[in-house]
């Protein structure tokens, strides 16, 4: 009897011990899994160094010949504009539409509008302006940050509709259901939100009175200071397309090195029962997780699978232009960091505008008789 107890005690005291060194190894890897993470990035770049100089040559290259003209003078301009009135006048002009629909000022309008014309990350670069301006305050900006800030028509239209696919068709529609899930997010994050904005904002929505304006200008710039503006917004958005390029070749190198190393493919193994499950070819795992991770890549990947379900590749196609990928969402993050702001909402915000999108092409592709693009 005592024997048996001594056998219990003992069995319970090894069982202890070894939930302790669980939550210790938990523990340690929380601690220092950035670390670990940074020290095999690394290691891979020494062990890959023949495929990692390829990749990032041609990331560099996407960079230059695509990035830069693309995004480049949407830049300068939305600092220029930035020096002149015509944000507080959308402010005046659409608060009564903004605040009732998205819970933002009308200010929003402007990185909305600039956000869609230009694309990634052109809106979130507004809204960490707007932050500094003091055009709103940080909840504002976060919920502003998960709608304004979106793929352009330049990428979908002739990007992934007419380069990839093949059909102008293709990219407006990827362009109106982008449009629809990003407008579906900014109302339903503001409806989800709605009883604490009620308590916190008062009935009056003049921007001047909530929010207090420190940077933003309400003068037309004279042409005295024209080569001062110029200056500063071409300093301004250089700085930010560094950025984006060093994000471009970053990535362009970490996809290097899951192909390389074949851990997309294991992942890819992982979620094939999935895809069973929605009676979609497994072809379509390798692709759409080189999209989560990086946009142009996926879409380009899954744009090139040749099969007779074309509506697959479509929705799957909507589905990483409204998330982004995490190549975007770290370049979001870079720009809205210094602004305090968190992405949480940002990233929840994402996934469903994917989501919402997907949904909304699948519906689409059913109903519309011309649209119906199966062969």
């Amino acid at each position: 009897m005592i024997k048996n107890l001594e056998m219990s005690n003992l069995t319970r005291f090894e069982h202890i011990q070894n939930k302790n060194k669980i939550k210790i190894l938990v523990y340690s890897l929380k601690r220092n899994g950035i670390t670990i993470l940074f020290c095999l990035f690394t290691l891979c770049l020494v062990l890959f160094s023949r495929t990692n100089l390829s990749a990032a040559k041609n990331g560099l290259i996407l960079w230059a010949t695509a990035v830069v003209p693309s995004l480049f003078p949407f830049f300068v301009a939305t600092e220029m504009l930035s020096y002149t009135n015509v944000i507080s006048y959308l402010g005046k002009w659409l608060t009564p539409i903004m605040r009732p629909l998205f819970g933002v000022p009308g200010e929003a309008a402007f990185a909305f509008i600039m956000g869609l014309i230009s694309g990634y990350p052109v809106g979130a670069k507004i809204v960490s302006n707007f932050i500094e301006q003091g055009v709103c305050n940080k909840e504002e900006a976060e919920g502003m940050l998960a709608f304004t800030n979106n793929s352009g028509p330049l990428f979908i239209i002739g990007t992934v509709g007419i380069t990839l696919f093949g059909n102008t068709t293709i990219g407006i529609l990827l362009l109106v259901t982008h449009i629809l899930a990003c407008v579906s997010v900014g109302i339903i994050l503001n409806f989800c939100t709605h009883r604490k904005r009620k308590n916190e904002f008062k009935p009056s929505y003049s921007s001047a009175s909530s929010h207090p304006i420190k940077k933003q200008n309400t003068t037309t710039p004279s042409f005295s200071s024209l080569g001062e503006i110029l200056g500063s917004s071409i300093k301004n958005a250089t700085s930010t397309i560094l950025l984006i390029g060093g994000f471009v070749v970053l990535f362009s190198v970490v996809i290097s090195i899951l192909n390389q190393s074949h851990l997309l493919d294991t992942i890819s193994h992982i979620f094939e029962p999935i895809f069973s499950l929605l009676h979609t070819p497994s072809e379509f795992c390798k692709p759409l997780l080189s999209g989560i991770v990086e946009l142009t890549n996926g879409v380009s990947l899954i744009a090139g699978i040749p099969t007779k379900n074309l509506s697959i590749s479509i929705i799957f196609s909507a589905f990483l232009l409204g998330f982004g990928g995490f190549s975007v969402l770290l370049q979001v993050f870079s720009i809205v960091s210094k602004s305090g702001l968190s992405i949480k909402k940002y990233a929840c915000g994402k996934l469903l505008q994917g989501l919402l999108a997907a949904l909304y092409t699948g519906l689409a592709i059913q109903f519309i008789p011309f649209l119906q693009f199966n062969l």
